[in-house]
């Protein structure tokens, strides 16, 4: 044996992705590496000679590495799992978008052949904490990879909302809400709210608004140090607050959400250093006909002219996001 432990996460609702998981147990298996799965997905493996967890923050201590298969939701999950316990997640894309992954379906056997040799980098992608006060007290402590939501709780009526950057008042709006952004979670909900696209290596924090009616209601991009914060005005209805889409608390009138930095943040295994620019053209296939590049691009990088859907090196779209 070789001491190695890796975690294998997978949504498992769908045949492909349970063939996919299956490919990828047996593979590090059988190159006498320890692989550990969640308890909930481990019937519908039906495999031996895995270890079974629970699916708890936990769940990753111990580990080299976390291979996540699945779309973005999945790789989100994956992301509460490794997070505390400083383990690198490798994603692999079985959605549609899929920008926290590193490579695709068909690229599977590549990343099996890669995660055995040890043949990977690791970067960190910052986070964000997020606190929730009521007349002044703590009443609900949180963080997110991608973004933290409020929003307004019912379709009916506005949300009216103060914001603030760095302990001074900024604006006030009604609307359905604000997202608070890292540079990770630029391409997501932040990107579908009208915000900027932000460099992964760039340092920042996103203030996005969603349908804000107000004539200064524009995407702010602030210092990493900055500490944002948003309060739901006394009369207005009730908000609630979305981590990552995933983590939810109710915002009553008057509550207060305060936006800062991560102290912790999320590891990433890559097998690339494609520029961010290929990732956007791949992702978002986005038309690049009639580029012919400066005099010292390579013959690969002018290939990019000849085909708006180009997947480059990230792969192509995969199928409906699990």
């Amino acid at each position: 044996m070789t001491g190695r432990t890796v975690l294998v996460v997978a949504h498992t609702g769908r045949p492909a992705a349970l063939r996919s998981a299956r490919l990828v147990v047996d593979r590090l298996v059988d190159a006498g590496i320890v692989v550990r799965v969640l308890e909930s997905e481990a019937e519908e493996l039906a495999l031996p000679g895995f270890e079974v967890v629970s699916a708890e923050p936990g769940a990753a201590k111990g580990c080299e590495l976390a291979i996540v298969l699945g779309g973005d939701g999945t790789l989100l999950r994956g992301a509460e799992l490794v997070r505390d316990a400083g383990v690198p997640m490798l994603g692999v894309n079985l959605g549609r978008v899929g920008f926290l992954a590193e490579a695709e379906r068909e690229d599977l056997g590549e990343v099996v052949e890669r995660v055995v040799r040890q043949d990977y980098d690791v970067e960190e992608r910052m986070t964000l904490d997020v606190v929730v006060r009521t007349n002044g007290d703590v009443v609900h402590t949180n963080w997110a990879l991608n973004e933290a939501a409020v929003e307004k709780a019912s379709r009916e009526r506005m949300l009216e909302l103060v914001t603030e950057v760095d302990g001074r008042p900024l604006s006030r709006w009604g609307g359905d809400g604000i997202v608070y952004a890292t540079p990770t979670g630029s391409t997501a909900y932040a990107f579908s709210a009208g915000g900027p696209v932000v460099w992964p290596e760039v340092e920042a924090l996103l203030m996005v608004p969603i349908s804000a009616h107000a004539l200064f209601a524009k995407p702010l991009v602030v210092s990493p140090r900055s500490v944002l914060a948003v309060e739901v005005l006394p009369e207005t209805p009730k908000g609630v607050l979305w981590c990552d889409g995933r983590r939810t608390v109710d915002l009553p009138p008057g509550a207060r959400v305060e936006v800062r930095r991560g102290a912790v943040p999320v590891r990433l295994a890559r097998l690339h250093e494609a520029p961010f620019t290929n990732r956007l053209v791949a992702k978002f296939a986005l038309p690049v006909r009639g580029w012919r590049g400066g005099p010292h691009d390579t013959p690969d990088a002018a290939d990019v002219s000849e085909s708006p859907d180009v997947s480059l090196d990230v792969g192509v779209r995969g199928p409906e996001n699990p």
